[in-house]
């Protein structure tokens, strides 16, 4: 037989071959190390390449803990299954339910075309306009679902100014008929996709080109420059897409869930931290996006052709005519909504609502109502759940009294801004399972000791500068998380970089911020992100494309970081300081009193 045939047969069952390989491979470490520091790791090490490789689904495998930790004597199981539904993870459905309800009243595509029409149309400011609006869906709303609802709108806008996208990458290859092809080829291909019914999106189209293409003097060398910087600002649009949803739901405590990892195990590992929750969170997180979406704007307007005199200068061409019919286009789709509604009305305000109310709750630089209650009773997972449980009762039509008084008014039952149907569709399950299986993992680690013995051999890394550690830490997990769920990275990842912290005297939040956020960095494969591999199976890009462009990002996210950290991150945690909640954890760690620089308080250990 073949090599090449017995290779594709083994790959057809690889995954079954990882589930019965991986635990024996493994099994030398149930008898090598300390006993109970050793089926730990053992759990940790089979979730971890089952969670790299999918050989189970990935919430399949977060449900491990439940039998492997009791069976192997590491945590009984009534300290095991409550970790499942923390109060982080009411924090996250809350801002499911939430997101649920944005998404059946329609109110994200009226924001969505609201900014694209204050951006202007020109390639650049509506690249900005795109990574602006998906990157405030996406502190709300999934990454994922923030990347489907966005491109459907940038396909639309970019046929407008461009024409159909097979046509144009036919111009911008072949010069040998380039009027017989621009003249009746588009034409064709138009055609084949226009919609069934008339809109003003087709008389647009069939009334611009028509115009243009009749008129067009341009020479075949003309005509192919011009399409292939058109087929690089079509990129551009794409590619912007998922990675401003992914730098967005950095921003919130619920735009993506290794920022619920944090909370959680904060809470397991530093219980007296409370330093962390959803407005001082955001008061640090929300310059550290606008900052990196800047940068990233400019590379990727820069890469794909956006940055030019257009920005500056009104030119009258071929380009300007294009830009007219888009702002027509995105106008029109925006006129089409119609008035806003009760219900989106309704929705918008609880939405400001439930993101003001967790902002003001405890800020930690201003005081916050929660001092009108018992100290540590309410927490942002009450506020939200308080917040979404009103969107099941409260009515999408706009109540009326004469309705009362009218008997020939129809009697049909009111129906509330959402239904519990929606809301349990909406609602991504695996992901809260996949949650709590790392807080279960947390708990483990720290109650086994296993945590504390990586720890002891992680001590050469002393010698690296904290301020060099987090650049290291953040560009590792931002390069790992490229091959694996960002959840899976920072669950495996974050109880070692906390005890790596105390082993050196680092305020435990300087390491763990920074690997919590890298861990959204993803850009340089399809497979890496879920948003990535929607803008990718458009077939529009090639891998070549998110590489060149996702490197560059990745540098310019790690140096972002390392910039907040050191700047107004150190001001609003007090990292200078070794802070009093950390000793619990390491009772041997040194005290100090006086403010020490991290590189100052790494000195002093030393």
């Amino acid at each position: 037989m073949k090599l090449s045939v017995v290779s594709n047969k083994l790959w057809c069952i690889h995954k079954e071959l990882i589930l019965l390989l991986t635990p024996l491979v493994f099994l030398p470490l149930l008898f090598t190390l300390p006993e109970k520091e050793g089926k730990c790791l053992y759990v940790v090490v089979l979730m971890a390449m089952f969670w790299c490789t999918e050989a189970l689904p990935l919430a399949v495998t977060a449900m491990l803990p439940v039998c492997l930790f009791p069976t192997l004597g590491i945590l009984p199981s009534k300290t095991v299954c409550p970790q499942y539904f923390l109060e982080t993870n009411f924090l996250f459905l809350s801002g499911l339910v939430m997101a649920s309800s944005i998404e059946e009243w329609g109110l994200h595509r009226r924001i969505a075309l609201k900014v694209l029409t204050i951006v202007g149309v020109k390639p650049a400011w509506l690249i900005l306009g795109m990574m602006l609006t998906s990157s405030f869906l996406s502190m709300w709303l999934s990454n994922t679902a923030t990347t489907a609802m966005m491109l459907p709108i940038a396909n639309a806008i970019l046929e407008s100014l461009f024409g159909d996208l097979e046509t144009l990458k036919r111009k911008s290859k072949s010069t040998e008929d380039p009027e017989n092809d621009l003249i009746n080829g588009q034409s064709t291909v138009k055609l084949q996709s226009l919609p069934s019914m008339p809109s003003e999106k087709l008389m647009l189209s069939i009334d611009g080109t028509d115009e243009t293409e009749q008129s067009d003097m341009r020479t075949a060398e003309e005509i192919q420059k011009e399409s292939a910087y058109q087929l690089k600002v079509w990129k551009g649009f794409l590619i912007c897409i998922p990675y401003a949803a992914s730098i967005g739901g950095t921003a919130t405590l619920t735009g993506t869930a290794p920022n619920l990892i944090l909370i959680g195990q904060l809470k397991s590992y530093f219980p007296d931290c409370d330093l962390i929750n959803f407005g001082s969170w955001f008061a640090f997180a929300f310059p550290l996006m606008l900052l990196f979406l800047f940068l990233g704007w400019i590379w990727i307007a820069f890469l794909h052709g956006g940055l030019n005199t257009r920005l500056c200068f009104t030119q009258h061409d071929r380009r300007a005519k294009a830009e007219v019919r888009a702002k027509a286009l995105i106008d029109e789709d925006y006129r089409n909504l119609g008035p806003i509604n009760f219900a989106e009305g309704a929705i918008a305000f609880f939405f400001v609502l439930f993101a003001v109310l967790l902002f003001t709750r405890d800020p930690k630089f201003v005081t916050g109502w929660s001092v009108f209650f018992k100290k540590g009773y309410v927490s942002d997972a009450v506020t939200g759940v308080i917040i979404v449980s009103i969107l099941f009762f409260f009515p999408s039509q706009k109540p009326s009294l004469s309705w009362w008084f009218d008997p020939h008014a129809s009697n049909t039952p009111y129906v509330p801004l959402l239904s519990w149907k929606k809301a349990q569709d909406s609602v991504p399950w695996n992901i809260i399972l996949l949650l709590g299986g790392g807080f279960a993992m947390a708990k483990a680690c720290e109650e086994s000791g296993l945590a504390s013995w990586i720890g002891g051999h992680l001590q050469p890394l002393a010698e690296v500068p904290p301020a060099a550690a987090v650049m290291l830490i953040t560009a590792f997990l931002a390069l790992f998380t490229e091959f694996a769920s960002n959840t899976a990275t920072i669950i495996i990842f974050l109880p070692v970089i906390a005890e790596l912290a105390i082993r050196v005297s680092v305020n435990p939040l300087y390491f763990m911020i920074p690997a919590t956020v890298g861990c959204s960095y993803a850009f340089m494969l399809p497979v890496s992100t879920p948003p990535n591999s929607i803008a990718f199976a458009t077939g529009h890009l090639m891998v070549k494309d998110m590489v060149k462009t996702g490197i560059v990002m990745n540098i310019l996210g790690i140096l972002s970081v390392s910039l907040a950290m050191n700047t107004w991150g150190v001001a609003m945690f007090d990292l200078n300081v070794y802070p009093e909640w950390a000793h619990p954890i390491n009772t041997s760690a040194v005290v100090t009193d006086v403010r020490l620089s991290p590189v100052q308080s790494l000195n002093a250990t030393l």
